[in-house]
């Protein structure tokens, strides 16, 4: 057979020799630490690449603000949570040592180095030499290896001497052979030389005796352990309590066998535990009883084993000073890590209580330990042992009819104690429900598996496989029985299934996808939550809506969970819902009365995602599955431990060409609690600003956002995010107050923490440079009213030319008009004149005609009357003659014509003859005529002459007028005006 084809049977060979060798490893490490808890803090590693410092940390202190002192190898290292800054010593030498004094200064020593550290004008920490205060021949010394301040006294300890300051006076103490050890334990200072022994210094003074001491015994370290005794450890001697008078071996906490374990600080906590730290031996946590109960070392987390300093901060946490680093053992957070090391670091998958024993599902088996109390099982100590027959892939536990039932990838198992009965094995299991069927008796088991759902009864003599429910084939990883009887399971990928097994054979099974109102036919859910069954989408929760045969989104969950993605829900005995939404842990808490939100960001990361475990055992044990082991919870003590919240400026910077450090994180001396009380005005250049801000919590800033809000420039707060520092470029000038808030996850908010600054106008906007605008505007302001004067005579004189210039215009205007006019009416009289000319030459004519015709008349009758024989007729011709002569002498008044025409040329006639007295009638006669401008025809016709008698009537007419023959007599007779002709006779 070839290799392809004998693949399965080599992979189940190589599955069953790994579960053989899993089986020995779990045997071999059956055995746990007896008394041991199973739950341990979270321990947070500060590597020197972190805080950028040196690698040994020899004293730790924390001040009332909450912010953490070391004394590194390179300077006072200081951390609030958020950022770490770094102060050396003026010599750069190492700070050995360092206290708070009541002064609220912290004090710091390191090698042929001493003083204190406060801050300057601008909040940042300013290092100030003791050193000259000293006597010369003091001046000179190595290390000081510890500093205590008992009320107004401080102690700086060398091996030759002890300084004493007080009152801003340093004194020496000197040795009388070296001084080992200086330690404070509440108001007791207690000293050691190395030949004397034990003493006590008061008010700078040491006590009259000295307590005798073993050979080679050291003293490390000092600490209250009741009211008037001090617990006194040492490097290789054990532990002690030392009274005024007297020191004893200490009897409790198996301190016999702590000799020769090379303590370097031990303490009493408000438990009751002792703290002890070693040089080699990590850090012990022993009871009253004198067990051991944590040895925190570098297999269990720390960095290494060497713990130089020990201190417990505000919130009862452990800070650890190190050989190589600094460790940070989060001792009373309500989170511990529950992974021993038999789980081998298997990836937890379930967990549940049954008869008074807590079981652990892993990827790799089923552990048990009975429970010991019923308070907080992190606490719990004993044995955590393999359970029989468990090995391999766990999936689930279900409690069933009182019996334990167990879901692995083998098959289908029975717990009993500390052993498990397979019961099917053919396929792997998921889930197992209660059902209640009409048909059966008694409640029968349902079993999500991964090719569908088994059906098992139950009797004595265990579970009876009846058949699978026919209809339905897939993986049953996610089921539940609704209200009406229903089995709803989910499909990753195909939709949700409606099982009736009514009539178990022949099952109606139906297909839900989005045509039937779900978002997606992918990443649905199933849980029975609050009595109701839910379908968890990637759009939000959806219930099923019976009448319409179809999903909806649900009312009731929509208004807690609005459209989150929920992928795990499990309700707990309070009604609280806890649940996974995308890889974060929250809970829905009901027991305020109003849900309300609240996510756990310290197990962010550590969940398994796809296969997601909640165990709410109760308000104080809720077990989460993770990638290595299991995470516990204490809800009340979480709650109960995020209610204070604190946030403070770490830094703030004005930036500009150069940067200008405003504030370094300081208010007040380094112990005191003060809000701002100098308010810095900086230059326009520096207009752009760097906000760096934090707050002190318990574990780290995973749970903490932030809000902030400059006043005078921002319009309102901004939206919370996890960002500690904030930038503004290129700021107006004016006054400004920047505020930020902290909130925790449980939406509770710090007061806001609030810098006040204001940035100088530049400076084209002084008060200087407004004199000189105003001086400048001023000066423009005259030149523009001298201008505009200038201007407006000008404009003046222009306008007075200019009205001068248009009055002449009017003036030739009216002139031009009267000319127009005249001109009108000129042309109107000539227009008139030509008519009454025409009027008067058809008179003329007229006249011309009749006394021509009379003449015609006479002179036939003359000839009638020649040739007339009877006298009678010619009596009668005679009489009509004279009759005509007479009517030829009335019709031929030319003194009537002369007299009308006048009238017509304004005396035309009368003005000539009088400028030219010589005229005769009949010249006046052609002047008229001429006048009128009739042709020589018409002239000669009316004047009954011949046309050359008119012309040379017209000659003699020039003569006597004394006008050329250029000179038209028309034109002439046309312009002639009596007064220029008696103008041009006087010139």
């Amino acid at each position: 057979m070839s290799l392809i084809q004998n693949f399965p049977i080599f992979i189940e060979l190589i599955i069953t020799m790994h579960k053989l060798f899993l089986l020995v490893l779990l045997f071999a490490r059956a055995t746990a630490l007896a008394g041991n808890p199973i739950g341990l803090p979270d321990i947070v590693n500060y590597e020197k690449t972190s805080y950028n410092g040196g690698t040994q940390n020899w004293d730790i202190q924390q001040d009332r603000n909450g912010i953490m002192y070391f004394a590194n190898n390179e300077g006072l290292l200081t951390y609030d949570g958020t950022y770490w800054k770094i102060y050396p010593l003026p010599n750069k030498t190492i700070v050995r040592s360092i206290a708070l004094g009541l002064d609220s200064r912290i004090y710091a020593g390191g090698q042929d180095e001493f003083g204190y550290f406060s801050p300057a004008t601008n909040g940042k920490l300013k290092f100030y030499s003791l050193k000259n205060k000293l006597p010369e021949k003091y001046r000179s010394f190595a290390d000081i290896w510890d500093i205590v301040g008992n009320d107004k006294d401080v102690y700086f300890r060398t091996e030759k001497a002890i300084f004493h300051l007080s009152n801003n006076q340093v004194k020496v103490i000197p040795a009388t052979s070296q001084w080992v050890f200086l330690g404070l334990a509440g108001k007791k200072v207690v000293v050691q030389d190395k030949q004397k022994g034990l003493a006590f210094l008061k008010s700078g003074s040491l006590s009259k005796q000295f307590l005798p001491l073993p050979e080679n015994f050291l003293t490390t370290s000092v600490s209250v352990f009741s009211a008037d005794t001090v617990l006194l450890t040492t490097m290789n001697h054990g532990i002690y309590t030392l009274t005024e008078g007297a020191l004893k071996t200490l009897d409790s906490y198996g301190a016999p066998n702590l000799r020769n374990r090379q303590i370097l600080q031990a303490f009493r906590d408000v438990n009751g535990m002792l703290i002890i730290a070693t040089n080699n031996n990590g850090l012990l946590v022993v009871n009253k009883k004198g067990s051991i109960v944590y040895n925190f070392t570098k297999n269990t987390g720390l960095q290494n084993s060497t713990i130089l300093s020990i201190h417990e901060d505000h919130n009862k946490n452990l800070w650890l000073g190190l050989n190589d680093g600094i460790d940070f053992i989060a001792s009373n957070n309500a989170i511990r890590h529950i992974n021993p090391d038999i789980f081998a670091e298997g990836v937890g998958h379930s967990s549940i209580i049954f008869n008074n024993t807590l079981y652990f599902g892993l990827s790799s088996a089923v552990y048990s330990m009975p429970r010991n109390n019923t308070g907080d099982i992190s606490l719990s100590s004993g044995n955590i042992k393999y359970t029989e027959n468990t090995g391999g892939q766990t999936w689930g536990f279900d409690i069933v009819e009182n019996h334990l039932l167990l879901g692995k990838h083998e098959g289908a198992y029975s717990m009993s104690g500390n052993s498990a009965t397979n019961f099917s094995s053919d396929k792997g299991y998921w889930k197992f429900l209660y059902y209640k069927h009409k048909h059966f008796k008694d409640p029968i088991l349902l079993a999500g598996n991964y090719n569908g759902i088994d059906i098992f009864s139950y009797n004595s003599d265990g579970y009876k496989l009846l058949g699978p429910v026919k209809n339905f084939h897939e993986s049953a990883r996610f089921i539940t029985v609704g209200n009406d009887n229903l089995i709803w399971a989910s499909h990753p990928y195909k939709g949700v299934y409606k099982i009736d097994v009514t009539n178990l054979e022949n099952p109606e099974v139906k297909l839900y996808t989005k045509a039937r109102g779900l978002p997606s036919t992918f990443n649905n859910h199933v849980y029975t939550v609050k009595g109701r069954m839910v379908i968890c989408t990637e759009n939000g929760i959806y219930e099923y809506n019976k009448k319409g045969d179809s999903f909806a989104p649900s009312e009731f969950f929509t208004k807690i969970f609005r459209r989150l993605y929920i992928r795990c829900m499990k309700e707990d005995p309070d009604g609280n819902i806890w649940f996974i939404q995308d890889k974060n842990l929250g809970v829905c808490k009901f027991s305020g009365g109003k849900p309300e939100l609240i996510f756990i960001p310290e197990l962010n990361g550590k969940l398994v995602s796809g296969f997601e475990h909640i165990n709410p055992i109760d308000k104080n044990n809720i077990l989460v599955g993770a990638q290595k082991g299991f995470y516990h919870i204490n809800f009340d003590k979480y709650v109960h431990n995020s209610n204070s919240i604190k946030v403070q400026f770490s830094q703030v910077r004005a930036i500009g060409k150069n940067d200008s450090l405003l504030f370094g994180g300081y208010f007040g001396e380094v112990n005191e609690i003060k809000k701002q009380q100098m308010f810095p005005e900086v230059k326009y250049a520096l207009n752009s600003f760097h906000f760096e801000y934090s707050s002190i919590v318990n574990k780290n800033q995973a749970n903490i956002q932030y809000s902030y809000y400059l006043e005078g420039f921002d319009k309102t707060w901004s939206a919370y995010s996890k960002r500690t520092e904030k930038d503004y470029t290129n700021l107006p000038y004016g006054n400004f107050i920047f505020k930020v808030k902290a909130r925790n996850n449980f939406g509770i908010e710090s007061v806001a923490a609030v810098y006040r600054f204001s940035i100088s106008p530049p400076w084209y906007h002084t008060w200087f440079a407004y004199t000189i605008y105003s001086l400048i505007i001023a000066f423009i302001l005259y030149q523009v009213y001298k201008f505009q004067q200038k201007k407006f005579i000008n404009q003046q004189k222009r306008f007075e030319e200019e009205q001068r210039r248009l009055e002449y215009l009017h003036q030739l205007e009216i002139d031009k008009s009267e000319k127009e006019i005249v001109k009108l009416k000129n042309e109107k009289l000539e227009t008139e004149i030509e008519a009454k000319n025409s009027e008067l030459a058809s008179i003329a004519m007229h006249l011309g005609q009749k006394a021509e015709l009379l003449n015609k008349i006479k002179g036939e009758l003359d000839k009638l009357n020649k040739h007339m024989d009877q006298d009678e007729h010619q009596m009668e011709l005679k009489k009509i003659l004279r009759t005509l002569s007479s009517e030829e002498k009335a019709d031929g008044g030319w003194d009537q014509f002369s007299i009308y025409f006048d009238k017509v040329h304004t005396n035309f006639l009368r003005d000539i003859k009088s400028a030219y007295p010589n005229l005769t009638t009949n010249d006046l006669r052609l002047c008229a005529y001429l006048k009128m401008n009739l042709t020589t025809k018409e002239i000669a016709q009316l004047m009954q002459i011949s046309p050359r008698g008119v012309e040379i009537s017209r000659y003699r007419l020039r003569k006597k007028l004394q006008i050329t023959g250029e000179t038209n007599l028309f034109e002439f007779f046309k312009d002639f005006k009596l007064e220029k002709r008696q103008e041009g006779l006087l010139s």
